[in-house]
């Protein structure tokens, strides 16, 4: 956690009203089009909430992110075409985005508000059933993308037990990995990324994989988790990679409790693993 009266936590708060800014614009957009979904305004607002929830966790905003949470599944249904816009759908997602806009602006209160109605409202929007049981016996396909030898030891050590686990030592060489996976028979189902790399940074290549998963008509949220991983100094670079999709982030040294947790939350692994 970090203190919400730093300079970075100032810029995250300034940041976060943007981007509502950017998602309330888009679904004023959907709600007056009333048919149809437009892919690209539903890809901004979804991009916009996925990055004020990023880095709500940073800040110990649990209701922040919690809501965001809930908002963004939402809107991933809408784009995956399994929720249609409707006004009154839409203006659920706007009173969401409200709710969001007023614990921002009151950040050391945030998390005592109340959030209860308004996640219920969310979550009484059709359903695409329950999230897909986690395959027993099947091994993963990891992607570890680190320039440090002893990181990317412990981490490679830690991964290979749940299956394969192919190494890149900078962002280049994990895009031209992802793509080569993708012209092969299976994709990557968890990349570990470093931030800071020669030749290309990790956002950078966030930024290209998801692109890539894009032209294969494969949503974010349906593609490759993707863990950042960073020292504690690449914070505000963090916050700047879930605007490029990133699922999680682990600081360094890695704690492999925690990534562990975070493969079962994605439900790669099963609970017991």
């Amino acid at each position: 956690m970090i203190d919400l009266d730093d300079s970075l936590a100032a810029e995250y708060l300034a940041e976060c009203q943007d981007h509502l800014a950017t998602a309330e614009a888009g679904l004023l957009a959907m709600e007056e089009r009333r048919a149809g979904i437009d892919d690209e305004a539903v890809n901004r607002v979804f991009r916009a909430v996925h990055s004020v929830k990023g880095g709500a966790g940073f800040f110990d905003l649990t209701k922040v992110r919690d809501l965001a949470h809930q908002t963004e599944e939402v809107l991933e249904r809408i784009r995956a075409r399994k929720l249609v816009p409707t006004p009154e759908r839409v203006r659920v997602l706007l009173l969401s985005l409200d709710r969001l806009r007023e614990m921002i602006q009151k950040p050391a209160e945030s998390n005592r508000a109340d959030i209860a109605d308004i996640v219920a409202a969310l979550s009484a929007l059709p359903s695409d059933g329950h999230p897909p049981a986690v395959q027993e016996g099947r091994r993963l396909r990891c992607l570890l993308v680190e320039d440090d030898f002893a990181s990317r030891l412990v981490l490679q050590t830690f991964l290979s037990r749940y299956g394969e686990c192919h190494i890149a030592v900078n962002g280049k060489e994990a895009v031209e990995a992802f793509r080569f996976a993708f012209d092969g028979e299976r994709g990557y189902d968890l990349i570990c990324m470093d931030i800071m790399m020669p030749e290309m940074d990790g956002r950078e290549a966030v930024r290209q994989i998801r692109a890539l998963e894009v032209a294969h008509g494969i949503l974010s949220t349906s593609g490759a988790k993707i863990v950042m991983t960073t020292a504690l100094e690449d914070v505000k670079e963090v916050i700047r990679c879930f605007q490029e999709l990133c699922d999680a982030y682990l600081m360094k040294p890695i704690d492999l409790a925690q990534l562990r947790g975070h493969m079962r939350a994605f439900r790669l692994i099963q609970p017991g693993a």
